[in-house]
């Protein structure tokens, strides 16, 4: 029983785990609509070299098909983490989302990412068990690891069946027919096997008793042992699956086509309209949804966005959130990597927009002419890893930064900052795997070679120690000359206090109007102490010194200044600070006991290890971790939790370093920059 009219179109997510088969079952449902040759022609996923090179998605891949009078859309969504930060903006805009896992229990947990951020954003899912030529062991325990890590119960639609070990097709519980797979062709239909009846029976019941928890008319038919109609079955798995009160699970492998029809008429008959997504992304009126944007080449800036509430015709006046009006100069349909130019888009299309130069990934560019903003539906993903990277040819600089500014804005994973300290461009992501992407991208699209290096830490130095120090400054070149002389007593104060200035000076040994050169002058002997770094933590007092009536001046003031202050460092002598983050690590459990040991052996602190909030089977770790040793950290986390581990990490304090690595940390300051 269909829920929107002949005609519309409808847009599906496939997400899940690196290597579930998510773009394989896009060609797939490709292949079965003759969206594409069936066999022998260039896959429309995974175009970009990048992709291409690691065997994975790496970004979103868009494609479209017709089946059965609509057409389809599809967001094929990168399972990796590291390139989540791509679907973020677009998962909200779908109407419901496929996600695609192996029949593996031990690879359950990492179907948990996708599915707790499908929860939050309140987006109606299906489960796609894919790889069943491939299955082996009990269903009911695959159910039930997978059932572990879905807030929603997973509802079994088909059972399948087996010859042997081999899966040979499936039951439809809701039709209550069996279907046998047939490589190319659909399922063939066949009657039940008499030995499959009574599990046929029993997986059936099970069904209408799971959604009969949603259901008081229902749960009273069946306590009375009255057989529900199909289409009040049928009614009951729509509407259940719609408000994300269940999860329908289907079987089938993508690269064989088998279950993929089935599963494309379940989805014609229970996909959400574009109205239901329109409103949860707030749109109010007609509009677009922006996914993405990207550069594309001598094309330049092309907005992928969703159309809502009417078609979109090219030369469309679209307004920005800001109040900011641009036109749709020229529409495409995508197709993977391809593209062609269309006149309008109809409601529920995705299409690709020319040249509206301001819009960013989840804005809302309204056709009423008002602007709108929408719900804020993604949340902010922290860099995890970063380099530093200057051009290779200076001339290039300029070249370096619009394309980092390109990338940034199509990538809302990344992010680039200008550490002024250590006189470093910084370019963060989600991981190495990301960050490396994207200086490829870099070499690829724009043609910048580039240098790249570790960020170097922020150290500071501090002492341990009080002086007094008195310090003079006299220069005679002919005519006025320069002349100032101080004293500063310097002593040490608590972790976090800064730098404070204070003068005792009575009787005018140094007149007011030259006291703050005098700060000027120590805030400039400050910047750089003996071991290379900036000083921090200490109070200098001005309390006497002296002037000449012809030679004094500002200038000469804050030259002793400096010199008062380097003499009394050096006279002190300085200890080197470590900045010091507070991590919060996010693992599944069974790895966490191997988290803390990676944690431990960097100089962590554990400061607490506790369930994680409302994430059944994981872990939340509390650490004191310095900066130093965080640079490659996500990469042995991920590794040691089958690329699910994540962290959080803010400044904390800065601590004492002593021994081998505060020689080595100085040496380092010390050294001479590369070669640009």
């Amino acid at each position: 029983m269909p829920i929107q009219s002949a005609g519309s179109v409808r847009a599906l997510a496939l997400a899940g785990p690196t290597s579930s088969g998510k773009t394989t079952l896009m060609e797939a449902l490709l292949q079965v609509t003759g969206a594409v040759a069936r066999t022998g022609g260039e896959m429309v996923g995974d175009a970009s070299p990048e992709a291409r090179a690691r065997g994975h998605s790496v970004e979103l891949n868009l494609a479209g098909f017709d089946f059965m009078g609509d057409h389809y859309q599809v967001v094929d969504c990168p399972g990796s983490l590291e390139f989540c930060a791509d679907v973020d903006r677009a998962m909200p805009a779908v109407d419901l989302a496929v996600v695609v896992a192996e029949p593996d229990p031990a690879k359950a947990a990492l179907l948990q990412p996708t599915l707790r951020e499908l929860e939050r954003l309140n987006i109606p899912r299906a489960l796609f068990i894919n790889k069943m030529d491939q299955a082996r062991g009990s269903l009911q325990g695959l159910l039930e690891a997978l059932g572990a890590v879905s807030a929603a119960p997973l509802v079994a639609r088909q059972i399948p069946t087996f010859d042997g070990e081999k899966a040979t097709g499936f039951i439809d519980l809701a039709l209550e027919r069996c279907f046998v797979y047939r490589p190319g062709e659909p399922s063939q239909q066949i009657d039940i096997p008499e030995d499959l009846a009574s599990q046929e029976a029993e997986a059936r019941f099970h069904m209408m008793e799971q959604i009969a928890d949603f259901d008081d008319e229902l749960l009273e038919q069946l306590l009375s042992d009255v057989t529900p109609s199909r289409d009040a079955v049928f009614a009951d798995l729509v509407k259940e699956m719609n408000e994300g009160l269940i999860v329908p699970v289907f079987f089938g492998s993508a690269a064989n086509g088998f279950g993929v029809r089935r599963l494309l008429k379940a989805l014609r008959h229970e996909t959400p309209p574009p109205a239901r997504a329109a409103e949860r992304l707030g749109l109010e009126g007609p509009g677009a949804y922006v996914l993405k944007t990207a550069y594309a080449g001598q094309s330049g800036k092309l907005t992928y966005a969703r159309v809502f509430g009417q078609a979109l015709a090219d030369g469309a006046e679209l307004t920005l959130p800001g109040g900011d009006r641009a036109r749709a100069a020229g529409l495409f349909a995508v197709q993977g990597g391809a593209s062609r130019k269309i006149a309008s888009a109809p409601e529920g299309d995705i299409c690709a927009i020319g040249k509206v130069e301001q819009a960013h990934a989840g804005e809302i560019l309204s056709l009423t002419g008002k602007p709108q903003s929408g719900r804020a539906a993604a949340h902010a993903r922290r860099p995890l890893f970063a380099v530093a990277l200057s051009a290779k040819n200076h001339k290039d600089d300029v070249r370096l930064s619009s394309a980092l500014g390109k990338l940034v804005e199509e990538d809302p994973g990344l992010l680039l900052t200008h550490d002024a300290e250590n006189k470093q461009v910084l370019l963060a992501g989600q991981g190495e795997g990301h960050v490396r992407l994207a200086l490829e991208r870099l070499r690829r699209r724009f043609g910048v070679e580039i240098d790249t290096e570790q960020p170097r830490t922020a150290y500071r130095e501090t002492i341990q120690r009080g002086v007094t120090q008195r310090s003079r400054h006299k220069k005679q070149s002919g005519g006025h000359g320069q002349f100032a002389d101080v004293t500063i007593e310097v002593k040490p104060l608590p972790r976090g206090s800064g730098f404070q200035f204070t003068s005792r000076v009575v009787g005018g040994a140094v007149p007011r109007q030259w006291i703050p050169a005098v700060e000027d002058g120590v805030r400039d002997g400050l910047a750089k102490g003996p071991l290379g770094f900036p000083v921090t933590d200490l109070e200098v007092t001005l309390t006497d010194g002296q002037t000449h009536s012809v030679d004094s001046s500002e200038m000469a003031f804050r030259t002793v200044g400096r010199l008062a202050i380097e003499e009394a460092l050096a006279a002190a002598g300085t200890i080197l600070l470590e900045p010091i983050e507070k991590l919060v690590v996010y693992s599944p459990s069974p790895a966490a006991s191997n988290v803390t040991s990676a944690l431990t052996a960097r100089r962590g602190q554990i400061l607490g290890l506790g369930p994680r909030e409302d994430w059944r089977g994981w872990e939340r770790i509390e650490a004191f971790l310095p900066q130093s040793e965080r640079q490659d950290l996500i990469a042995e986390i991920r590794g040691l939790t089958q690329g699910l581990g994540a962290f959080e990490a803010d400044f904390d304090h800065m601590a004492e370093l002593h021994g081998r690595l505060a020689e080595l940390a100085a040496q380092a300051s010390k050294a001479p920059a590369p070669a640009h």
